[in-house]
């Protein structure tokens, strides 16, 4: 079992819908594995800025400027297919 708190940084174009519907999804899929997770949305643009400090970035559009922070490009949170998939890399990246 992973120690302490994660943080994961949600980002997609305006940090509106997209990134909320991203960020439920994965917290309710890591609180279901016993992951304790703090998650940030924001704009792709504003993740150079707010990425110091994550464990993660997804992201549903390009991002820049990620630094070391493994980066997560996906749309399988909206489309439902290959969430599953993705749900597990983002366990294994948080190991």
């Amino acid at each position: 079992m992973m120690k302490g708190k994660k943080r994961i940084l949600v980002a997609c174009g305006t940090a509106i819908a997209t990134s909320t519907v991203v960020a439920r999804k994965i917290e309710e899929e890591l609180t279901k594995r016993g992951i304790d997770v703090v998650i940030t949305q924001c704009k792709a643009a504003e993740v150079p800025s707010k990425v110091d400090g994550q464990d993660l970035v997804v992201t549903t559009t390009f991002v820049s400027g990620t630094g070391n922070v493994p980066v997560i490009h996906t749309v399988s949170f909206l489309t439902g297919i290959g969430m599953e998939q993705d749900i597990e890399k983002i366990v294994e990246y948080l190991k």
